[in-house]
Protein backbone atom coordinates (compact mmCIF):
# COMPACT_ATOMS: atom_id res chain seq x y z
CA UNK A 1 0.00 0.00 0.00
CA UNK A 2 1.28 3.73 -0.43
CA UNK A 3 2.49 5.56 2.39
CA UNK A 4 0.11 7.61 4.50
CA UNK A 5 -2.27 4.75 4.92
CA UNK A 6 -1.86 2.40 7.22
CA UNK A 7 -3.38 -0.97 7.11
CA UNK A 8 -7.06 -1.74 8.52
CA UNK A 9 -9.89 -3.74 9.11
CA UNK A 10 -11.65 -4.25 6.17
CA UNK A 11 -13.85 -1.21 4.96
CA UNK A 12 -15.88 -4.09 2.84
CA UNK A 13 -15.79 -7.82 2.89
CA UNK A 14 -18.06 -10.07 0.82
CA UNK A 15 -18.99 -13.27 2.24
CA UNK A 16 -20.84 -16.50 0.68
CA UNK A 17 -21.97 -14.21 -1.88
CA UNK A 18 -24.16 -16.85 -4.66
CA UNK A 19 -26.13 -15.56 -7.39
CA UNK A 20 -28.25 -17.62 -10.17
CA UNK A 21 -29.25 -16.27 -13.55
CA UNK A 22 -31.66 -18.81 -15.46
CA UNK A 23 -29.49 -21.48 -16.32
CA UNK A 24 -26.43 -20.52 -15.00
CA UNK A 25 -24.45 -20.29 -11.65
CA UNK A 26 -22.65 -17.20 -12.11
CA UNK A 27 -21.31 -16.69 -9.04
CA UNK A 28 -20.93 -19.74 -6.13
CA UNK A 29 -20.06 -19.13 -2.66
CA UNK A 30 -17.45 -15.71 -3.22
CA UNK A 31 -15.56 -14.65 -0.32
CA UNK A 32 -13.32 -11.66 -0.11
CA UNK A 33 -12.49 -8.46 1.95
CA UNK A 34 -11.03 -4.89 0.69
CA UNK A 35 -8.90 -2.49 2.77
CA UNK A 36 -8.49 1.54 3.19
CA UNK A 37 -5.79 2.43 0.69
CA UNK A 38 -5.81 -1.12 -0.89
CA UNK A 39 -6.14 -1.77 -5.00
CA UNK A 40 -7.47 -5.59 -4.92
CA UNK A 41 -7.77 -6.83 -7.93
CA UNK A 42 -10.08 -9.48 -8.89
CA UNK A 43 -8.99 -11.50 -11.96
CA UNK A 44 -10.34 -14.64 -13.85
CA UNK A 45 -11.44 -15.75 -17.54
CA UNK A 46 -14.84 -14.25 -19.59
CA UNK A 47 -17.85 -15.93 -17.62
CA UNK A 48 -15.66 -16.08 -13.65
CA UNK A 49 -18.32 -13.85 -12.52
CA UNK A 50 -15.80 -10.83 -11.77
CA UNK A 51 -18.37 -8.46 -13.22
CA UNK A 52 -21.41 -9.78 -11.45
CA UNK A 53 -19.72 -9.91 -8.73
CA UNK A 54 -19.15 -5.95 -8.65
CA UNK A 55 -22.78 -5.28 -9.90
CA UNK A 56 -23.61 -7.68 -6.62
CA UNK A 57 -21.35 -4.89 -4.54
CA UNK A 58 -23.08 -1.69 -6.31
CA UNK A 59 -26.53 -3.03 -6.22
CA UNK A 60 -27.65 -3.54 -9.27
CA UNK A 61 -28.03 -7.03 -8.24
CA UNK A 62 -28.98 -8.78 -5.21
CA UNK A 63 -27.21 -11.73 -4.17
CA UNK A 64 -29.64 -14.97 -3.34
CA UNK A 65 -26.93 -16.08 -0.50
CA UNK A 66 -24.23 -14.26 1.49
CA UNK A 67 -23.36 -10.88 2.92
CA UNK A 68 -22.00 -7.55 2.08
CA UNK A 69 -20.16 -5.77 5.05
CA UNK A 70 -19.68 -1.97 4.65
CA UNK A 71 -17.16 -1.01 8.00
CA UNK A 72 -18.23 -4.41 9.51
CA UNK A 73 -21.97 -3.34 9.02
CA UNK A 74 -23.97 -5.35 6.84
CA UNK A 75 -26.03 -3.65 4.24
CA UNK A 76 -28.51 -4.77 1.38
CA UNK A 77 -28.66 -2.14 -1.63
CA UNK A 78 -31.12 -2.51 -3.88
CA UNK A 79 -30.30 0.13 -6.38
CA UNK A 80 -26.77 1.60 -7.46
CA UNK A 81 -28.06 5.21 -5.98
CA UNK A 82 -28.39 3.16 -2.44
CA UNK A 83 -24.70 2.25 -3.08
CA UNK A 84 -23.19 5.45 -4.28
CA UNK A 85 -25.28 6.68 -0.69
CA UNK A 86 -23.05 4.69 1.42
CA UNK A 87 -20.01 5.60 -0.31
CA UNK A 88 -19.75 2.90 -3.22
CA UNK A 89 -18.91 4.06 -7.04
CA UNK A 90 -18.41 1.98 -10.05
CA UNK A 91 -16.95 2.57 -13.37
CA UNK A 92 -18.68 -0.60 -15.96
CA UNK A 93 -16.79 -1.96 -18.37
CA UNK A 94 -19.43 -1.55 -20.53
CA UNK A 95 -19.98 2.43 -20.96
CA UNK A 96 -22.65 3.50 -19.09
CA UNK A 97 -23.41 7.26 -20.57
CA UNK A 98 -26.76 9.12 -21.85
CA UNK A 99 -25.55 9.80 -25.38
CA UNK A 100 -27.44 12.84 -26.01
CA UNK A 101 -26.70 14.44 -22.97
CA UNK A 102 -23.50 16.77 -22.88
CA UNK A 103 -20.22 15.26 -20.46
CA UNK A 104 -21.21 17.25 -17.57
CA UNK A 105 -25.00 15.83 -17.20
CA UNK A 106 -23.50 12.68 -17.62
CA UNK A 107 -21.06 13.43 -15.13
CA UNK A 108 -23.27 15.12 -12.33
CA UNK A 109 -27.10 12.39 -13.76
CA UNK A 110 -29.58 12.96 -11.10
CA UNK A 111 -27.41 14.72 -8.88
CA UNK A 112 -27.07 18.58 -10.70
CA UNK A 113 -26.15 21.71 -9.01
CA UNK A 114 -29.12 23.59 -8.39
CA UNK A 115 -30.02 27.43 -7.82
CA UNK A 116 -33.61 27.01 -6.56
CA UNK A 117 -35.65 24.86 -8.41
CA UNK A 118 -33.58 25.18 -11.70
CA UNK A 119 -29.76 23.53 -12.60
CA UNK A 120 -26.95 25.89 -12.07
CA UNK A 121 -25.52 25.43 -15.17
CA UNK A 122 -22.52 27.65 -14.30
CA UNK A 123 -21.36 25.40 -11.44
CA UNK A 124 -21.95 22.01 -13.12
CA UNK A 125 -20.11 22.92 -16.09
CA UNK A 126 -17.30 24.16 -13.70
CA UNK A 127 -17.16 21.13 -11.05
CA UNK A 128 -16.92 18.84 -14.77
CA UNK A 129 -14.31 20.89 -16.10
CA UNK A 130 -12.32 20.72 -13.10
CA UNK A 131 -12.75 16.58 -13.16
CA UNK A 132 -11.64 16.46 -16.49
CA UNK A 133 -8.63 18.82 -15.98
CA UNK A 134 -7.76 16.64 -12.93
CA UNK A 135 -7.70 13.47 -15.28
CA UNK A 136 -5.43 15.87 -18.25
CA UNK A 137 -8.61 15.24 -20.78
CA UNK A 138 -9.27 17.74 -23.22
CA UNK A 139 -12.98 17.61 -23.89
CA UNK A 140 -15.41 20.58 -23.18
CA UNK A 141 -17.75 19.54 -20.42
CA UNK A 142 -20.80 20.78 -23.21
CA UNK A 143 -19.69 18.54 -25.56
CA UNK A 144 -22.05 16.03 -26.56
CA UNK A 145 -21.15 12.07 -25.03
CA UNK A 146 -22.49 10.60 -28.69
CA UNK A 147 -19.81 12.41 -30.43
CA UNK A 148 -16.93 11.23 -28.26
CA UNK A 149 -14.84 8.45 -28.97
CA UNK A 150 -14.99 5.47 -27.20
CA UNK A 151 -11.42 6.37 -24.81
CA UNK A 152 -13.27 9.87 -24.05
CA UNK A 153 -15.96 7.78 -23.16
CA UNK A 154 -14.18 5.84 -20.60
CA UNK A 155 -12.26 9.13 -19.04
CA UNK A 156 -15.86 10.30 -18.90
CA UNK A 157 -16.94 7.45 -16.79
CA UNK A 158 -14.09 7.58 -14.32
CA UNK A 159 -14.44 11.19 -13.90
CA UNK A 160 -18.23 10.15 -13.06
CA UNK A 161 -17.06 7.95 -10.40
CA UNK A 162 -14.43 10.45 -9.03
CA UNK A 163 -17.14 12.97 -8.46
CA UNK A 164 -18.66 10.76 -6.15
CA UNK A 165 -16.16 11.11 -3.60
CA UNK A 166 -15.89 7.34 -2.49
CA UNK A 167 -14.65 5.45 -0.45
CA UNK A 168 -14.99 2.27 -2.43
CA UNK A 169 -14.52 2.52 -6.20
CA UNK A 170 -15.14 -0.65 -8.66
CA UNK A 171 -13.20 0.07 -11.72
CA UNK A 172 -13.95 -2.78 -13.89
CA UNK A 173 -11.66 -2.96 -16.91
CA UNK A 174 -10.91 0.93 -16.64
CA UNK A 175 -7.60 1.15 -19.19
CA UNK A 176 -9.18 -1.53 -21.87
CA UNK A 177 -9.77 1.82 -24.29
CA UNK A 178 -7.31 4.07 -22.84
CA UNK A 179 -4.20 5.17 -24.60
CA UNK A 180 -0.75 4.90 -22.78
CA UNK A 181 -0.36 8.56 -21.85
CA UNK A 182 -4.40 7.89 -20.38
CA UNK A 183 -3.32 5.24 -18.35
CA UNK A 184 -0.37 6.74 -17.19
CA UNK A 185 -2.62 9.44 -15.59
CA UNK A 186 -5.26 6.94 -14.53
CA UNK A 187 -2.14 5.37 -12.62
CA UNK A 188 -1.64 8.64 -10.72
CA UNK A 189 -5.05 9.17 -9.46
CA UNK A 190 -5.41 5.65 -8.42
CA UNK A 191 -2.57 6.50 -6.03
CA UNK A 192 -3.60 9.69 -4.88
CA UNK A 193 -6.86 7.96 -4.16
CA UNK A 194 -5.16 5.17 -2.28
CA UNK A 195 -3.11 7.74 -0.24
CA UNK A 196 -6.19 9.52 0.70
CA UNK A 197 -7.62 6.43 1.86
CA UNK A 198 -10.25 4.74 -1.16
CA UNK A 199 -10.11 1.36 -1.40
CA UNK A 200 -10.05 -0.03 -4.65
CA UNK A 201 -11.48 -3.26 -6.73
CA UNK A 202 -9.90 -3.28 -9.69
CA UNK A 203 -10.47 -5.70 -12.91
CA UNK A 204 -8.39 -6.06 -15.56
CA UNK A 205 -6.96 -8.73 -18.25
CA UNK A 206 -3.93 -6.50 -18.94
CA UNK A 207 -2.20 -8.47 -15.95
CA UNK A 208 1.37 -6.90 -16.87
CA UNK A 209 0.16 -3.38 -16.16
CA UNK A 210 -0.95 -4.43 -12.29
CA UNK A 211 2.58 -4.47 -10.89
CA UNK A 212 2.14 -0.85 -11.07
CA UNK A 213 -1.04 -0.09 -8.93
CA UNK A 214 -1.91 -3.57 -7.30
CA UNK A 215 -1.68 -4.90 -3.10
CA UNK A 216 -3.43 -8.13 -3.69
CA UNK A 217 -5.01 -10.32 -6.27
CA UNK A 218 -8.20 -13.22 -5.72
CA UNK A 219 -8.57 -15.02 -8.58
CA UNK A 220 -11.79 -16.56 -9.86
CA UNK A 221 -12.65 -19.64 -11.90
CA UNK A 222 -16.13 -20.60 -12.92
CA UNK A 223 -17.87 -18.04 -10.25
CA UNK A 224 -15.96 -19.96 -7.47
CA UNK A 225 -12.92 -18.53 -5.68
CA UNK A 226 -10.12 -19.43 -6.36
CA UNK A 227 -7.31 -17.68 -4.68
CA UNK A 228 -5.75 -14.67 -3.27
CA UNK A 229 -2.51 -13.54 -3.16
CA UNK A 230 0.26 -10.38 -1.78
CA UNK A 231 0.75 -8.95 -5.26
CA UNK A 232 4.15 -8.86 -4.43
CA UNK A 233 4.73 -12.54 -3.41
CA UNK A 234 3.12 -13.54 -6.78
CA UNK A 235 3.49 -13.57 -10.58
CA UNK A 236 1.57 -12.98 -13.94
CA UNK A 237 2.27 -17.04 -14.09
CA UNK A 238 0.94 -18.10 -11.49
CA UNK A 239 -2.02 -15.87 -11.54
CA UNK A 240 -2.73 -16.96 -14.94
CA UNK A 241 -2.59 -20.66 -13.98
CA UNK A 242 -5.38 -20.04 -11.46
CA UNK A 243 -7.24 -18.28 -13.20
CA UNK A 244 -7.38 -21.13 -16.36
CA UNK A 245 -6.22 -23.99 -14.18
CA UNK A 246 -3.76 -25.09 -16.54
CA UNK A 247 -0.51 -23.14 -17.67
CA UNK A 248 -0.16 -21.44 -20.33
CA UNK A 249 3.07 -21.57 -22.09
CA UNK A 250 2.24 -19.81 -25.56
CA UNK A 251 0.33 -16.83 -25.54
CA UNK A 252 -0.26 -17.07 -29.14
CA UNK A 253 -1.08 -20.60 -31.12
CA UNK A 254 1.04 -21.11 -34.35
CA UNK A 255 0.09 -20.77 -37.41
CA UNK A 256 -1.42 -23.51 -39.26
CA UNK A 257 -0.92 -22.60 -42.75
CA UNK A 258 0.57 -19.32 -44.40
CA UNK A 259 -1.08 -16.84 -47.23
CA UNK A 260 -1.59 -17.43 -50.88
CA UNK A 261 0.39 -14.49 -53.20
CA UNK A 262 -2.99 -14.49 -54.77
CA UNK A 263 -4.67 -10.55 -54.37
CA UNK A 264 -8.29 -11.24 -52.62
CA UNK A 265 -8.73 -7.93 -51.57
CA UNK A 266 -7.40 -4.48 -52.46
CA UNK A 267 -7.90 -0.64 -51.80
CA UNK A 268 -6.22 1.98 -54.16
CA UNK A 269 -6.34 5.63 -53.37
CA UNK A 270 -9.18 5.54 -50.71
CA UNK A 271 -9.66 9.35 -49.08
CA UNK A 272 -12.16 10.52 -46.68
CA UNK A 273 -11.78 14.07 -46.33
CA UNK A 274 -10.24 15.52 -42.83
CA UNK A 275 -9.82 11.94 -41.88
CA UNK A 276 -7.54 9.82 -44.07
CA UNK A 277 -6.07 9.76 -47.37
CA UNK A 278 -4.27 8.10 -50.05
CA UNK A 279 -4.63 4.49 -48.25
CA UNK A 280 -3.57 1.60 -50.71
CA UNK A 281 -3.30 -2.00 -49.67
CA UNK A 282 -3.18 -5.41 -50.21
CA UNK A 283 -4.92 -8.65 -49.14
CA UNK A 284 -3.97 -11.91 -49.99
CA UNK A 285 -5.62 -14.68 -50.07
CA UNK A 286 -5.66 -17.03 -46.14
CA UNK A 287 -3.57 -13.63 -44.97
CA UNK A 288 -4.05 -12.24 -41.18
CA UNK A 289 -3.45 -8.38 -42.22
CA UNK A 290 -2.60 -5.79 -38.93
CA UNK A 291 -3.81 -2.42 -39.03
CA UNK A 292 -1.22 -1.06 -36.65
CA UNK A 293 -1.15 2.94 -35.18
CA UNK A 294 -1.64 5.21 -32.22
CA UNK A 295 -5.39 6.34 -31.47
CA UNK A 296 -6.89 8.38 -34.10
CA UNK A 297 -4.24 7.25 -36.35
CA UNK A 298 -7.29 6.32 -38.88
CA UNK A 299 -7.14 2.60 -38.68
CA UNK A 300 -10.92 2.52 -37.28
CA UNK A 301 -12.31 5.45 -40.13
CA UNK A 302 -10.43 3.13 -43.21
CA UNK A 303 -12.66 -0.22 -41.97
CA UNK A 304 -15.93 1.80 -41.56
CA UNK A 305 -15.38 3.24 -44.62
CA UNK A 306 -14.29 -0.19 -46.72
CA UNK A 307 -17.68 -1.42 -44.83
CA UNK A 308 -20.20 1.26 -46.63
CA UNK A 309 -20.00 2.71 -42.74
CA UNK A 310 -19.13 6.01 -43.91
CA UNK A 311 -18.99 7.69 -47.30
CA UNK A 312 -15.29 7.73 -49.44
CA UNK A 313 -14.65 10.97 -50.82
CA UNK A 314 -12.26 9.13 -53.50
CA UNK A 315 -10.46 5.51 -53.99
CA UNK A 316 -11.19 2.37 -55.60
CA UNK A 317 -11.91 -1.23 -53.93
CA UNK A 318 -11.63 -4.49 -55.69
CA UNK A 319 -12.74 -8.12 -54.88
CA UNK A 320 -11.47 -10.61 -55.94
CA UNK A 321 -10.55 -9.07 -59.14
CA UNK A 322 -13.64 -6.84 -59.31
CA UNK A 323 -14.51 -3.55 -58.70
CA UNK A 324 -17.20 -2.91 -56.04
CA UNK A 325 -19.40 0.32 -55.23
CA UNK A 326 -20.45 0.20 -52.03
CA UNK A 327 -22.33 2.59 -50.78
CA UNK A 328 -23.83 1.39 -47.33
CA UNK A 329 -22.98 -1.63 -44.95
CA UNK A 330 -25.84 -3.93 -46.66
CA UNK A 331 -23.79 -3.89 -50.56
CA UNK A 332 -20.98 -4.48 -48.34
CA UNK A 333 -22.53 -7.83 -46.50
CA UNK A 334 -23.72 -8.80 -49.56
CA UNK A 335 -20.43 -8.96 -51.73
CA UNK A 336 -19.16 -10.92 -48.75
CA UNK A 337 -17.75 -8.02 -46.38
CA UNK A 338 -17.42 -8.59 -42.69
CA UNK A 339 -16.74 -5.58 -40.13
CA UNK A 340 -16.54 -6.28 -36.43
CA UNK A 341 -16.81 -3.04 -34.31
CA UNK A 342 -14.63 -2.19 -31.61
CA UNK A 343 -18.09 -1.70 -29.67
CA UNK A 344 -19.92 -4.74 -29.84
CA UNK A 345 -22.61 -3.68 -27.54
CA UNK A 346 -23.13 -0.27 -29.81
CA UNK A 347 -22.83 -1.56 -33.00
CA UNK A 348 -21.72 -5.55 -33.30
CA UNK A 349 -25.13 -6.89 -30.72
CA UNK A 350 -28.68 -6.74 -29.93
CA UNK A 351 -27.82 -7.73 -26.83
CA UNK A 352 -31.98 -7.63 -25.40
CA UNK A 353 -32.58 -10.60 -28.09
CA UNK A 354 -31.53 -14.33 -28.39
CA UNK A 355 -28.08 -15.62 -29.04
CA UNK A 356 -29.98 -17.10 -31.63
CA UNK A 357 -31.25 -14.20 -33.17
CA UNK A 358 -28.13 -12.68 -32.89
CA UNK A 359 -26.13 -15.28 -34.75
CA UNK A 360 -28.75 -15.56 -37.70
CA UNK A 361 -29.18 -11.72 -38.06
CA UNK A 362 -27.30 -11.06 -40.91
CA UNK A 363 -28.72 -14.14 -42.37
CA UNK A 364 -32.13 -14.14 -42.55
CA UNK A 365 -32.58 -15.39 -45.63
CA UNK A 366 -30.74 -18.61 -45.14
CA UNK A 367 -33.11 -19.07 -42.08
CA UNK A 368 -36.55 -18.15 -43.69
CA UNK A 369 -38.78 -19.82 -45.51
CA UNK A 370 -39.50 -19.14 -49.14
CA UNK A 371 -42.68 -17.03 -47.87
CA UNK A 372 -40.35 -15.18 -45.64
CA UNK A 373 -41.54 -16.53 -42.49
CA UNK A 374 -38.85 -17.66 -40.54
CA UNK A 375 -37.80 -21.47 -39.52
CA UNK A 376 -37.08 -21.20 -35.98
CA UNK A 377 -36.17 -24.64 -35.67
CA UNK A 378 -33.42 -24.15 -38.58
CA UNK A 379 -32.44 -20.69 -36.32
CA UNK A 380 -31.81 -22.86 -33.40
CA UNK A 381 -29.96 -25.36 -35.13
CA UNK A 382 -27.65 -22.99 -36.67
CA UNK A 383 -26.78 -21.28 -33.06
CA UNK A 384 -26.25 -24.94 -31.56
CA UNK A 385 -23.56 -25.61 -34.08
CA UNK A 386 -21.44 -22.04 -33.82
CA UNK A 387 -22.14 -22.87 -30.19
CA UNK A 388 -20.48 -25.47 -29.95
CA UNK A 389 -17.34 -24.49 -32.37
CA UNK A 390 -16.83 -21.57 -30.90
CA UNK A 391 -17.26 -23.13 -27.21
CA UNK A 392 -19.79 -20.04 -26.22
CA UNK A 393 -20.71 -20.55 -22.47
CA UNK A 394 -24.43 -20.13 -22.34
CA UNK A 395 -27.16 -22.56 -21.06
CA UNK A 396 -29.18 -22.19 -24.62
CA UNK A 397 -29.37 -20.57 -27.81
CA UNK A 398 -32.35 -19.03 -26.29
CA UNK A 399 -30.29 -17.00 -23.46
CA UNK A 400 -30.68 -13.57 -23.22
CA UNK A 401 -27.52 -11.96 -25.21
CA UNK A 402 -26.84 -9.35 -22.50
CA UNK A 403 -26.59 -12.12 -19.64
CA UNK A 404 -23.40 -13.36 -21.43
CA UNK A 405 -19.64 -12.24 -20.65
CA UNK A 406 -18.01 -9.90 -22.61
CA UNK A 407 -15.77 -12.80 -24.54
CA UNK A 408 -18.81 -14.77 -25.23
CA UNK A 409 -20.43 -11.91 -26.42
CA UNK A 410 -17.73 -11.47 -28.97
CA UNK A 411 -17.98 -14.64 -30.18
CA UNK A 412 -21.10 -14.43 -30.93
CA UNK A 413 -20.35 -11.51 -33.16
CA UNK A 414 -17.78 -13.79 -35.02
CA UNK A 415 -20.16 -16.28 -35.30
CA UNK A 416 -22.87 -14.35 -37.17
CA UNK A 417 -20.51 -13.38 -39.70
CA UNK A 418 -19.00 -16.74 -40.18
CA UNK A 419 -22.54 -18.09 -40.58
CA UNK A 420 -22.54 -15.32 -43.15
CA UNK A 421 -19.86 -16.91 -45.00
CA UNK A 422 -17.95 -13.53 -45.50
CA UNK A 423 -14.67 -14.32 -47.50
CA UNK A 424 -12.93 -10.81 -45.78
CA UNK A 425 -13.12 -10.35 -42.06
CA UNK A 426 -12.14 -7.01 -40.42
CA UNK A 427 -11.53 -7.49 -37.13
CA UNK A 428 -11.30 -4.43 -35.05
CA UNK A 429 -10.04 -4.68 -31.58
CA UNK A 430 -11.77 -8.16 -31.37
CA UNK A 431 -9.68 -8.30 -27.94
CA UNK A 432 -10.86 -5.24 -26.34
CA UNK A 433 -12.06 -6.59 -22.51
CA UNK A 434 -11.18 -10.60 -22.63
CA UNK A 435 -8.96 -12.70 -20.82
CA UNK A 436 -5.85 -14.20 -21.65
CA UNK A 437 -7.88 -18.06 -22.26
CA UNK A 438 -10.36 -16.51 -24.48
CA UNK A 439 -7.56 -14.16 -26.28
CA UNK A 440 -5.83 -17.42 -27.43
CA UNK A 441 -9.29 -19.01 -28.39
CA UNK A 442 -9.94 -15.56 -30.85
CA UNK A 443 -6.51 -16.26 -31.91
CA UNK A 444 -6.85 -20.00 -32.94
CA UNK A 445 -10.37 -19.09 -34.60
CA UNK A 446 -8.32 -16.31 -36.60
CA UNK A 447 -5.91 -18.74 -37.95
CA UNK A 448 -8.38 -21.42 -38.70
CA UNK A 449 -10.38 -18.62 -40.79
CA UNK A 450 -7.16 -17.73 -42.48
CA UNK A 451 -5.96 -21.46 -43.24
CA UNK A 452 -9.76 -21.54 -45.13
CA UNK A 453 -8.22 -18.69 -47.44
CA UNK A 454 -10.52 -15.92 -46.15
CA UNK A 455 -8.30 -12.92 -45.91
CA UNK A 456 -8.45 -11.16 -42.36
CA UNK A 457 -7.66 -7.58 -41.30
CA UNK A 458 -6.88 -7.12 -38.00
CA UNK A 459 -6.97 -3.73 -36.19
CA UNK A 460 -5.32 -3.62 -32.64
CA UNK A 461 -3.61 -1.21 -30.24
CA UNK A 462 -1.46 -4.37 -28.68
CA UNK A 463 1.66 -4.52 -30.33
CA UNK A 464 2.44 -7.72 -29.04
CA UNK A 465 -0.86 -9.02 -30.31
CA UNK A 466 0.03 -7.69 -33.84
CA UNK A 467 3.53 -9.54 -33.88
CA UNK A 468 2.42 -12.63 -32.58
CA UNK A 469 -0.81 -12.99 -35.18
CA UNK A 470 -0.09 -11.60 -38.40
CA UNK A 471 1.53 -12.31 -41.56
CA UNK A 472 2.06 -8.12 -42.10
CA UNK A 473 1.27 -4.67 -40.82
CA UNK A 474 0.61 -1.84 -42.03
CA UNK A 475 1.26 1.17 -39.65
CA UNK A 476 -1.25 4.37 -39.70
CA UNK A 477 -0.04 7.82 -38.74
CA UNK A 478 -2.27 10.66 -39.03
CA UNK A 479 -4.66 9.47 -41.40
CA UNK A 480 -1.63 7.82 -44.05
CA UNK A 481 0.05 4.37 -44.19
CA UNK A 482 3.55 5.13 -43.64
CA UNK A 483 4.58 1.24 -43.84
CA UNK A 484 3.63 -2.21 -44.53
CA UNK A 485 6.13 -4.72 -42.56
CA UNK A 486 6.71 -8.16 -42.99
CA UNK A 487 5.99 -9.21 -39.66
CA UNK A 488 8.64 -12.07 -38.80
CA UNK A 489 11.25 -9.44 -39.88
CA UNK A 490 9.89 -6.61 -37.92
CA UNK A 491 10.27 -5.35 -33.99
CA UNK A 492 7.57 -3.54 -31.56
CA UNK A 493 10.11 -0.38 -31.95
CA UNK A 494 10.22 -0.10 -36.04
CA UNK A 495 6.29 -0.69 -35.82
CA UNK A 496 6.41 2.92 -33.18
CA UNK A 497 9.16 4.30 -35.61
CA UNK A 498 6.67 4.69 -38.48
CA UNK A 499 3.38 5.09 -36.09
CA UNK A 500 5.10 8.01 -34.62
CA UNK A 501 5.44 9.77 -38.37
CA UNK A 502 9.23 9.06 -38.85
CA UNK A 503 10.28 7.56 -42.09
CA UNK A 504 8.48 8.45 -45.27
CA UNK A 505 5.17 7.00 -46.67
CA UNK A 506 5.02 4.00 -48.78
CA UNK A 507 6.71 1.55 -46.94
CA UNK A 508 10.07 1.52 -48.36
CA UNK A 509 11.92 1.95 -45.45
CA UNK A 510 12.83 -0.48 -42.21
CA UNK A 511 14.55 -3.97 -42.37
CA UNK A 512 10.42 -5.18 -42.43
CA UNK A 513 8.93 -2.58 -44.87
CA UNK A 514 7.68 -4.19 -48.08
CA UNK A 515 6.19 -1.76 -51.21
Amino acid sequence: MDKGVEPSRAVLALEGIVKTFPGVKALNGVSLDLHAGEVHAVCGENGAGKSTLMKVISGLYQADEGRILLDGQECHFVSTRESEAAGIAIIHQELNLVPHLSVAENIFLAREPRRGPFVDWRRLNGEAQALLRRLDVDIAPTAEVRRLSIAQCQMVEIAKALSLNARVLIMDEPTSSLTESETSVLFRIIHDLKRAGVGILYISHRLDEMAAIVDRVTVLRDGTYVSTRAFADTSVDQIVSDMVGRSLEEKFPPRTSRPTQEVLFRATGLARRGVFEDISFELRRGEILGFAGLMGAGRTEVARAIFGADALDAGRIEFDGRSLSIADPRDAIREGLAYLSEDRKGNGLAIKMTVAENMTMPSMDKVSGPLGFIRFGREQAVARDYIDKLAIKTPSARQVTRLLSGGNQQKIVIGKWLYRGSRVMIFDEPTRGIDVGAKFAIYTLLDALAAEGIGVILISSELPEILGVTDRIAVFHEGRIMATLDTPHTSQEEIMHYASGYGLAGGQHGSGATA
